[in-house]
């Protein structure tokens, strides 16, 4: 190795941070926030192939997200504060009496302080074949890439380890197809956060979701065949599992080869040692943060939010600031997750390890319900463990420390039972810790509404970066500002429009209890008081137009949109059936149900599209547009596509667009099931379904993903045990990989739980708000729908179903309707007055075969610059 000096800015003092994960980037953030990127040279020596990225969230990648979504590393920054970031390029040597880090490819910095962050490593059993073909560790993006390409090929997979990571490989294996094993050398899952009773309640869920789970034993060998690659497991009670992947996720070990190496001191089970301001005991100039370093109260930090605390107390000792003294002594261990679905919290001493302390407990082992309170004799709130519901996690860990209002009992009962009380967030003291990964208290988010006027939750996450690191807090949260926006006398109108103080949500449950089926009725009955006799606005009667019409068959009313009142409450693509182009022309989308057609059928299309001398294109949803028809021509050309067996693809209306596909098993040699026909009978099924927004659709039939199906409203993937489904996705200018909502579905479950979905958000979204962005806002989010439409919570499926059906029995092509109808051809023409007349500004000039709108251009009159050429 050739070691270079690099060419850099030595008229400042230089700070060079080895190792950029989450708390690396923290680090960097922490010294931008001060000024000190402007005073010092800051250099970054990144060993992955990649900045930082959400290691918190890494899993899903399995539902969809890309390392482009995990990334934290926001380029732009980089490049503002002058950091020089170098990826891929660890440092290899630390020279303490030089001050130099030489990295892999020979750079070498002289730095004025010295910060490492280098994280931790999987520790792997010494078991023989450790390291056979199939072996793993889950750990980096890279390992989760490694794993996803060895599984398309093996059935099983085993994860030895039964720990937070441990239980969140062992979901990702059973995502990927493979039948999941789970081996835990203690006698329970989750050892660290949860007590035995804990334990038993989360065995049994995740039992109930079909993982096999071994307690109790270790792995005393890896078995493989006579290539090296894995085959099974013995454990130490003389069983043999077989396997033919292992995840090793048995915990983790301190980076700290680099210290050692140079001399810094090290603890006796790993860990630099550091003091309270983390800096190293053996040399001033060398600092340690995250789970490299041995805190001064002796112990190393695992949790991304006491990394986080140690790089602001590390950048504001380099910063020297008098007034910002900070120390770390120690740090809340608290965690909340999502393992398999499965709530899971502990908070504070939820192991009851203080004396006369006493037990609360809660257990409901039919419901996999597990909750215990850890309270002292003088009734604080010492910790508490939360399995299968951790609802009220972010307001009792804020009480931790403190007397709750209530009795203890009272708390962990669940809502409607007994004596449940549900204490809102609004019952914190100022000093409680709301986000407890950017240690963001209660009187900080106040602050954050009153003193620097933010009135929603992505303008405090802003101002505070609370709810920026887990995410566990944000339903605190937003409760939090719209407690303090409503304390502050600012009005929460949260109305539809000027017209309805109703959210269109409470519109929508007027309109099916009291079957309302006009919008005149809705607004004379339940307008504001000045809108009820009037006309209403153009934010309402769509808005109100569209709930009549997904719920027609239910209330009464026409499903037709052009029928009677419902036609004044059309937007002007749904006036015409068609959507208006820029030149005043329309264009016209037959459905193609899962992009499948017939030579007759493409034939029919050309035909007319020669015969009417219109423009053509394959649209993304494996469909044939046609543009360029006059408003007057649109019945004929509707009249030929039903004649030859078309119907409206309602690329027009706020409704469901396409269900796309692959070839499926059918013609492809990857496929495993047959994702053409399952396209087919959702496109079907779901046609004419009026919505708060478009929604699309893909099906893919296999986890090669060639529909796309990650991107749309709600997508469907198969596996070889059945159908995975994704919700929420979205393309367009805010993309959104889509969330795993339920996995290996049959036909039967696949369908009922769309029509549970799509019926759900018809009822609950705001106006145009897309799945996508309805689920991030939605209280709960993912968690909450699945609740609603996987597990029946709000014990409203029935209902839900009810409705779809309604649909299905009831649906008819507005085209052949309308064509068949001589009152509504009545209206498709450019002047009433004269409706043989054609628009005269509706022109086209042809181009490349076809035609293009022919578009007057504006012309102004101008004078040249002075001084500019005349021509």
């Amino acid at each position: 190795m050739t070691t270079t000096a690099i060419v850099g800015d030595r008229t400042r003092p230089t700070i060079v941070l080895v190792g950029h994960g989450m708390v690396g980037q923290r680090f960097l953030e922490a010294l931008a926030e001060r000024g000190l990127t402007a005073t010092h040279r800051v250099v970054v020596l990144c060993e992955e192939p990649r900045p930082a990225y959400d290691r918190v969230q890494l899993t899903s990648y399995f539902s969809g997200r890309t390392p482009e979504d995990l990334s934290m590393t926001d380029m732009a920054f980089i490049a503002e504060h002058g950091i020089e970031l170098y990826v891929g390029d660890p440092a290899e040597t630390i020279d303490r009496e030089a001050r130099r880090v030489t990295a892999r490819s020979g750079l070498a910095v002289d730095y004025d302080m010295l910060v490492l962050a280098t994280g931790s490593y999987p520790f792997v059993p010494p078991v023989p074949n450790k390291d056979a073909e199939g072996c793993f560790v889950y750990r980096t993006i890279e390992d989760l890439l490694a794993i996803e390409e060895y599984a398309k090929t093996r059935t099983t997979g085993a994860v030895v380890g039964g720990g937070l990571l441990g239980l969140e490989a062992a979901g990702a294996l059973k995502g990927l197809g493979l039948t999941s094993h789970i081996v835990e050398f203690a006698p329970r899952l989750m050892p660290v956060q949860v007590d035995e009773g804990g334990g038993a309640a989360l065995l049994r869920t995740i039992e109930d979701m079909g993982l096999s789970v071994h307690t109790g034993v270790g792995t005393q060998e890896i078995v493989v065949d006579e290539t090296g690659a894995v085959t099974g497991m013995k454990l130490s009670d003389g069983s043999e599992l077989a396997t033919e992947l292992v995840v090793f996720s048995a915990g983790v070990r301190p980076r700290d080869q680099l210290a050692r190496e140079c001399g810094l001191t090290v603890g006796e089970r790993g860990g630099i040692a550091v003091d309270e301001q983390c800096r190293t005991v053996n040399d001033p100039h060398v600092f340690a943060i995250g789970e490299c370093a041995l805190a001064s109260d002796g112990r190393v930090y695992g949790l991304v939010a006491p990394g986080y605390e140690q790089a602001i107390t590390v950048a504001a000792t380099i910063a020297a600031d008098e007034s910002e003294q900070l120390s770390f002594t120690g740090a809340d261990l608290s965690t909340k997750l999502k393992l398999l679905g499965v709530d899971v919290a502990s908070f504070g001493d939820a192991h009851g390890t203080a004396e006369d302390c006493l037990d609360v407990v809660y257990s409901d082992s039919r419901s996999g319900l597990y909750k215990k309170l850890v309270i002292g004799r003088d009734g604080t709130l010492l910790g508490g463990i939360l399995v299968g519901d951790a609802e009220a996690y972010g307001t009792l860990r804020a009480f931790t420390g403190s007397v709750p209002p209530v009795s203890p009992e009272s708390l962990v009962l669940p809502a409607g039972a007994g004596e449940s009380v549900q204490l809102g967030p609004s019952a914190l003291p100022d000093e409680a810790i709301v986000c407890s990964c950017h240690n963001v208290s209660k009187g900080t988010i106040r602050g954050a509404v009153t003193e620097h006027s933010c009135t929603t939750v992505p303008e405090v996450k802003k101002c505070t970066k609370a709810g920026t690191g887990c995410g566990s807090c944000v339903k605190v949260l937003g409760q939090l500002v719209t407690a303090e926006l409503e304390a502050n006398g600012v009005e929460v109108d949260k109305g539809l429009c000027g017209c309805f103080s109703q959210t269109r949500e409470e519109l929508y449950e007027i309109v099916l209890a009291l079957r309302v089926n006009t919008y005149q009725d809705l607004l004379d009955r339940y307008g504001r008081d000045g809108a009820r006799g009037g006309d209403g606005c153009e934010v309402c009667k769509p808005a109100v137009g569209s709930i009549i019409a997904s719920l027609a068959p239910t209330i009464g009313a026409s499903g037709y949109v052009l029928d009677g009142e419902q036609a004044a409450l059309q937007d002007s693509n749904d006036h015409f059936l068609a959507n208006l182009q820029k030149n005043g022309s329309y264009s016209v989308v037959p459905r193609i149900p899962g992009g499948e057609i017939t030579p007759e059928g493409l034939i029919v299309i050309g035909e007319i599209a020669r015969d009417f001398g219109l423009y053509t294109k394959i649209t993304g949803g494996q469909r044939i547009d046609m543009f360029g028809a006059r408003v007057e021509q649109l019945p004929l050309i509707w009249t030929r596509l039903v004649d030859a067996g078309f119907e409206s693809g309602h690329a027009y209306g706020k409704s469901l667009r396409t269900v796309k596909s692959c070839v499926g098993q059918t013609w492809c040699r990857y496929g495993v099931q047959d994702s053409v026909r399952m396209a087919i009978d959702l496109e079907l099924r779901y046609r004419g379904l009026r919505s708060p927004h478009k929604l699309k659709s893909a099906v893919s039939g296999c986890a090669r993903e060639c529909a796309e199906a990650q991107s749309k409203d709600f997508g469907i993937i198969a596996t070889s045990n059945g159908w995975n489904l994704y919700v929420g996705g979205n393309g367009g200018a805010t993309p959104r990989h889509a969330d795993l909502l339920a996995q290996d579905l049959t036909d039967t479950e696949l369908v009922r739980l769309i029509d549970r979905f799509l019926m759900f958000y018809i009822r609950t979204a705001d106006r145009l708000e897309r799945t996508s962005t309805w689920l991030d806002r939605i209280p709960g989010g993912l968690d909450h729908v699945r609740d609603v439409v996987v597990e029946d919570s709000l014990g409203i499926c029935e209902e839900l179903e009810s409705l779809m059906t309604d649909h299905v029995a009831h649906y008819a092509d507005e085209w052949a309707t309308t064509i068949n109808d001589p009152e509504k051809l009545a209206r498709f023409v450019s002047f009433v007055n004269a409706p043989d007349t054609p628009d005269p500004v509706v022109g086209f000039v042809p181009e490349r075969d076809q035609i293009k709108p022919d578009l007057p251009l504006l012309t102004i009159g101008h004078r040249p610059l002075e001084g500019s050429a005349q021509r």
